[in-house]
């Protein structure tokens, strides 16, 4: 049985759009319209978007907007924002968007309104952040904490140490803050050489407490605690907590007034906005973190109510799914010319490929059509003397989202222009390519024979005519950030809703949980045998025979 994107009439007429559509350039396009640049660009939340070097016309933008009502984009988004149970698999719905929306509308989940609960969580970030910023906050041996460190994974840390470090000029200088994630203990090990544990407090960042990870880097730290002799007693000073699960956190030895809530109505990947936005709050200060929520909620209020050929997060949504459904794209770049947004495509990775990573559509049919795809990238210019050369003249169709701001917060001599002149070389150089006849001509040009000019020249081909946007802003700020992420957000969500998949569940992630936690046991224990494919079990084998006392 077909899905209801497949079946949809748009869809179909997409399909015949793009056989039309393959027979043109990008060049071809250009040279039709003086004005396509403008046509083909958006303003959002302090943020433009030029869209102008994609493989569509009007007609293709109207097709867009044409699914969109088909397959009811209107009431999905009314959905996420009224909060109902979207996450159908888990019966929850996704308030990301109420954590910073500051008006405090009342929103109630389960007959509880969490508006009063995220206005009472803010006010104790607020209270811990000042205390620990004026010197307030002493460890066991009264000494001022100087050093936090956050202890997270997957989502309880891409976000917070992605902002942290883009966030860098904002930063106060009276708190330290570091990230620590990885289970091999190598990160611990390293992060704690560096620090003392007499001015060191731990964030313990796990909604359920139960994060093997999390919990045996926690461990790691409070063990590294003990060991300092007057801190034996007084180990509660050294850690505070981001969880729902109360109890857990008490029982590991964390003051039930330092545990700041969390909610099951949040996603990890979409979590940054609330407590699990702690270290940035500490690193940057309750102002700045605010500016941040205002600039994401600025980017809210236009996916909510913009209608979708106007609508920045939709346009980048549906011209993913352009190249990945029509064009058999395999993955996207994101490339963001600026040093402080280095970690950005990282954190997209899991945004994206976790939430619309799935096989199944909402009523948990096999898809007859590709899903996400993956996301990865670098910082610029980096990337130009490494995977660009992929971009140029590889055999992979991948589309490249180029991000810079138009101001730097470090002015080196001519540094940012140069910076900025690469990034739109390379936009240009994916867009024109250079043809046969071209090269031919630069070798003649550069002195080569005839015959050695027509044995070169093939090497010297560049395609072009492949499909890049360009996002830019001012100035990176809180705000600005906080937009630039929230617009990312709300193009998985539209993919999603295209898709017809649910983009607020993980159920791979959780098995892959449950059989490490299996395969833990079978190497923990030098007795229990292995009872699983002849790969695994050889390899628990070649572990324990390593590892023997």
């Amino acid at each position: 049985m077909p899905t209801r994107l497949s079946s949809a009439i748009t869809w179909k007429k997409l399909h015949q759009h793009q056989k039309e559509i393959a027979t043109s350039t990008l060049c071809e396009l250009f040279s039709t319209s003086s004005q396509r640049a403008h046509s083909f660009s958006l303003e959002a939340a302090g943020l433009h978007l030029d869209y102008s070097k994609n493989l569509i016309t009007k007609e293709t933008l109207d097709l867009f907007q044409a699914l969109a009502q088909e397959l009811g984009f209107d009431a999905a988004r009314k959905s996420l924002r009224e909060g109902e149970p979207i996450n159908h698999t888990e019966n929850r719905p996704a308030l990301h968007t109420a954590l910073r929306d500051k008006r405090n509308p009342p929103i109630y989940v389960k007959d509880s309104n969490i508006s009063n609960e995220i206005s009472s969580a803010k006010k104790q970030m607020a209270v811990f952040v000042k205390q620990l910023h004026q010197g307030k906050v002493v460890g066991g041996s009264g000494k001022i904490i100087r050093d936090v460190v956050n202890i997270g994974i997957g989502g309880s840390y891409l976000g917070p140490k992605m902002v942290v470090e883009a966030l860098t000029p904002y930063q106060q200088n009276k708190v330290q803050c570091h990230f620590v994630a990885n289970i091999d203990g190598s990160e611990i090990v390293e992060t704690l050489k560096k620090l003392h544990p007499e001015i060191t407090l731990f964030i313990v960042a796990s909604k359920s407490f139960g994060t093997q990870e999390t919990l045996h880097n926690a461990i790691a730290a409070r063990e590294w605690i003990c060991q300092h002799p007057q801190l034996k007693t007084s180990v509660d000073k050294h850690f505070v907590a981001v969880s729902s699960n109360i109890a857990a956190a008490s029982d590991f030895g964390i003051a039930e007034s330092n545990i700041f809530p969390m909610w099951d109505w949040v996603g990890g990947r979409y979590s940054l906005w609330s407590t699990i936005g702690l270290p940035i709050a500490i690193a940057i200060g309750m102002d700045n973190f605010q500016a941040l929520l205002d600039g994401a909620h600025e980017m809210d209020e236009h996916f909510f109510t913009a209608e979708p050929q106007d609508n920045m997060p939709f346009i980048l949504a549906m011209l993913q799914i352009w190249y990945n459904n029509f064009f058999s794209a395999h993955s996207q770049a994101v490339i963001p010319y600026d040093y402080y947004l280095r970690s950005l495509p990282e954190y997209l990775q899991q945004l994206e490929m976790e939430s619309n990573g799935k096989r199944v559509d909402r009523a948990g049919r096999a898809l007859d059509y590709p899903s996400a795809y993956a996301i990865w990238g670098g910082p610029g210019t980096n990337g130009q003397h490494a995977y660009h050369q992929l971009f140029h003249q590889g055999t992979q169709f991948i589309p490249v989202d180029f991000i810079f701001p138009l101001t730097t917060h470090n002015p080196v001599n001519s540094h940012h222009a140069m910076l900025i002149a690469n990034c739109l070389s390379q936009s240009r150089a994916m867009l024109v390519g250079k043809t046969l006849e071209q090269a031919t001509d630069e070798l003649l040009q550069q002195g080569h024979s005839q015959e050695e000019a027509d044995k070169l020249a093939p090497h010297k081909v560049i395609p072009g005519n492949r499909p890049s946007n360009t996002l830019t802003m001012d100035k990176l700020t809180p705000s600005s950030l906080g937009a630039l992420i929230a617009l990312y957000e709300h193009k998985v969500f539209a993919q999603s809703v295209i898709w017809d998949i649910n983009a607020f569940d993980q159920w791979g992630v959780e098995l892959g949980k449950k059989i490490g936690d299996e395969i833990y046991q079978s190497l923990s224990d030098p007795k229990q045998s292995s009872d699983y494919d002849d790969s695994t079990n050889q390899l628990i084998k070649r572990f324990k025979r390593s590892n023997q006392a």
